[in-house]
């Protein structure tokens, strides 16, 4: 790339051989070779994607700041690892570059102590302001926790950007909304400035749910990290199973059966259904229409039907293994998922026919916390929230993975950026989802296994481990000891229902990750909210966060 030729030799290194391009930059020249892979034509990287910290105690600069970019024209990929040194971790912020790198900086700083020179609000984002040390340090305790007292409690104080307003009409006050709040869809805390009515200023306060994740994943084996991605996106948990297990084949160099290509393809899907069903049902409650609430939740009940004859559960289903499946399929698997393509538009036509037309409704969405497609992605947002600002960005269509480049589908998006049109794109793609599952069904269930025929990956069958040593011997150690990950690093990237959701694992070699972070596809859009909000009242507000389809778990891990 000609822009590498404006840099030293040693500022700037290409690494060979990895899953993606990465370069290893030196910290003086990271803020200018962000600017310019941000706005150089040529390159057009404008989506900062991910930015997370690594820490290896061994090394002479302990830490490194891994910058994951997107170019959404161009559909490529770029990593850039900063090395920081431990007596001085510092860096540029790049938050003025995209803004996205907002939050971010704050999880990085928050986790590992990272310091970013010039950000304006550098202070803990997932953990509460009584938090000592940084938990994701390799030397930090793992079963550490630390106590927030009354006196602790972070206090905000949000003021125009302008100053107070100079109507003497309305009264000025600040009110607190969450996080013990239906309205709030989760643990969220908003403190907002009013005048009058008006939301004037307003800061969001997260990390009510925060659980550390990524620490519990590095003191598990890689497979029981499963039942934890579970409890990211609950609404739709069996894309997060989809999603991680990816990852590790990626690192281990497999591939999943046939069958539980096929079967994983057709659950993420319904899965996709499910949540969309959540969120625009919610949505709509918060609107005040509470009919189509009723509507939507009744084939989310019926989906988690299908989810509980596979997985034996309904929310959290830990369905997925790393190399195929935990269990075959049950026998009236395509029985029971014609049954719901049958049952699903009928609901959807009720209430569209109900809503689409709606003033009430029309009045509380349109033109409410809209966002320009220019804007959204400088910001970090994909998924179904992005697509309704006028982007066309689909991990499924550009990326191709499973089987999507098999069937034929559309990528829905709308011009509005606003309320309406998110809630509009959601319905058109559980549509779309509904005539992928339908055309896998037309294929046929695929013959063969559900899962690798490894011993050293995939637990041997229960009713073997019982009666033959060898099959014994290799659950005891995949139990005991976890699948032995060659040592490497990789993202992999799934359509998750909120957008691009990102495994970036880094393996040693051992039966554990060394560092798994995953990239929330609405930590970006949650950090928006305040900008989002600025200029409506509380209701818009409230309306607003129900669209953006903010998931708690996912958000703060």
């Amino acid at each position: 790339m000609p822009l590498l030729e404006k840099y030293p030799p040693d500022s700037v290194v290409p690494v060979a051989g990895l899953d993606q391009p990465t370069w290893i930059v030196h910290r003086d020249s990271l803020k200018e070779l962000a600017a310019e892979l941000q706005a150089d034509s040529a390159s057009g990287f404008d989506l900062l994607l991910d930015l997370c910290g690594a820490d290896f105690p061994g090394r002479p600069d302990r830490f490194e700041a891994i910058y994951h970019l997107y170019s959404v024209e161009r559909k490529e990929r770029l990593r850039l690892k900063v090395p920081v040194p431990e007596d001085d971790p510092v860096l540029p912020s790049l938050a003025g570059i995209w803004k996205a790198a907002n939050w971010f900086e704050r999880e990085a700083f928050d986790m590992f102590g990272l310091r970013f020179e010039g950000h304006k609000n550098l202070r803990r984002i997932l953990t509460h302001e009584a938090f000592e040390g940084h938990p994701l340090r390799k030397d930090y305790d793992a079963a550490r926790r630390w106590i927030l007292t009354e006196d602790k409690v972070y206090r905000p104080q949000p003021r125009p950007d302008d100053g107070e307003s100079d109507d003497d009409m309305f009264e000025q006050m600040t009110i607190n909304i969450g996080p013990s709040h239906p309205a709030m869809h989760g643990t969220f805390r908003v403190v907002a400035h009013l005048d009058g009515e008006v939301i004037t200023a307003s800061e969001v306060e997260i990390g009510y749910l925060h659980r550390c994740f990524e620490k519990m994943a590095e003191t598990h084996t890689w497979q029981q990290v499963i039942p934890y991605t579970d409890r990211l996106n609950y609404c739709s948990s069996f894309i997060n199973n989809v999603g991680y297990c990816r990852a590790v084949e990626s690192l281990l160099g497999v591939e999943a059966p046939p069958k539980a290509v096929w079967a994983r393809t057709i659950l993420s899907e319904f899965s996709r259904i499910m949540d969309h069903c959540v969120c625009n049902g919610s949505t709509l409650v918060d609107a005040g229409a509470l009919t189509n609430f009723w509507y939507f939740f009744q084939p989310r009940e019926e989906i988690y039907g299908l989810l509980e004859a596979c997985s034996g559960a309904r929310l959290t289903v830990s369905y997925c293994r790393i190399g195929g499946l935990a269990e075959d399929l049950p026998p009236d698997f395509e029985a029971h998922c014609r049954r719901l393509l049958e049952m699903i538009p009928g609901f959807m036509d009720d209430i569209e026919r109900l809503v689409n037309k709606n003033r009430i409704w029309l009045d509380r969405s349109v033109g409410v916390a809209a966002i320009s497609g220019e804007e959204a992605v400088n910001w970090g947002w994909t998924g179904p929230c992005l697509r309704a600002s006028g982007v066309a960005n689909d991990v499924r269509r550009d990326h191709p993975y499973d089987l999507y480049d098999t069937v034929d589908w559309n990528v829905p998006v709308l011009p509005g950026g606003d309320v309406y049109d998110r809630y509009r794109v959601r319905m058109l793609e559980i549509r779309e989802s509904l005539k992928i599952i339908r055309q896998l069904l037309d294929r046929g269930m695929p013959e063969g296994p559900h899962i690798i025929d490894d011993p050293h990956i995939a637990l041997p069958p229960k009713e073997d481990a019982y009666n033959q040593m060898e099959a014994m011997i290799y659950h005891f150690k995949l139990i005991m000891d976890g699948i032995q990950v060659p040592a490497g690093e990789v993202y992999s990237m799934v359509e998750g229902a909120n957008g691009e959701l990102g495994f970036y694992a880094i393996s040693d070699g051992s039966g554990k990750p060394y560092r798994l972070k995953v990239r929330p596809p609405c930590f970006p859009i949650m950090s928006t909210f305040s900008d989002l909000i600025r200029g409506g009242t509380v209701s818009d507000a409230v309306v607003s966060l129900g669209g953006l389809n903010v998931i708690a778990g996912e958000l703060e891990r």
